[in-house]
C-alpha cells in the first residue's frame, strides 16, 4: 500500500464517520492542509506518528504485510462484493 492508497482509505473512513477535515485535524494535532494533501495524494512525505494518530482517531488499523503475498479470503470477498455493487455499471 502506498501513501496515495493510505490517504484514500483515511478519507473514506473520515467521510464514513461524517467528520470534517477540520475536526480530524484538530483532534489529531495535524494541520488541516496536511490532512487534505494526504487524503488527496499530493503530500510528498508525512511522519508515521501523524498517520498513526489519524488512524487511531478514525478507528482504523494500519497494517504492515509482506509485498506480493496472496490475498486473504476476506479481501477476495470484499473485491467480489465491490464488483457486484449496484453502483457499478457493466459495459
Amino acid at each position: 500500500m502506498d501513501l496515495f492508497a493510505i490517504g484514500a482509505a483515511l478519507k473514506a473512513a473520515r467521510k464514513g464517520k461524517k467528520l470534517s477535515q477540520d475536526a480530524v485535524a484538530s483532534a489529531t494535532d495535524v494541520g488541516r492542509s496536511t490532512l487534505s494533501r494526504l487524503e488527496n495524494g499530493t503530500i510528498e512525505e508525512i511522519g508515521i506518528r501523524k498517520v498513526i494518530r489519524i488512524c487511531e482517531y478514525l478507528g482504523v488499523c494500519l497494517e504492515v504485510e509482506p509485498e506480493g503475498r496472496p490475498p486473504t479470503l476476506g479481501e477476495l470477498l470484499k473485491e467480489r462484493q465491490a464488483a457486484r455493487s449496484p453502483n457499478k455499471r457493466s459495459l
